[in-house]
């Protein structure tokens, strides 16, 4: 069994990009915790993406700080998800498209093709 000593300070891991709940357990196991100055029950949160931290990643700190990470909360109580509807709206088709006038469904005149093969 290894057994691995407690250094007195770590390095920040990135936080960037990851869901709440998963910055939080990155943070827990290198000894340090996360504060949102931007999200008041932060604990309750899962989903959210982190989208600032500070300190940044590898800055050396001492073991037990608190490292601050903001979230893109955007319009509304938060930002997490697709919001729909998106635009612009996709291109017209489908059940939405306008159907042909009945006829021939070819209505281009004839067309005589000739091929020349090998040497004239």
């Amino acid at each position: 069994m290894r057994i691995q000593h407690r250094t007195p300070e770590v390095r920040v891991p990135r936080l960037v990009g990851l869901m709440a709940v998963d910055a939080r357990e990155s943070a827990r196991a290198r000894g340090l915790s996360l504060e949102a100055p931007d999200l008041p029950d932060f604990h309750l949160t899962v989903v959210e993406y982190v989208v600032r931290q500070y300190p940044q990643p590898g800055t050396e700190v001492p073991r037990d700080s608190a490292v601050h990470v903001w979230f893109d909360l955007g319009e509304g109580d938060g930002g997490g998800g697709v919001r729909e509807p998106r635009g612009p709206a996709p291109p017209g088709g489908g059940l939405r498209r306008e159907l042909d006038e009945p006829g021939a469904p070819y209505s281009a005149a004839p067309h005589t093709a000739t091929a020349t093969l090998g040497p004239p």
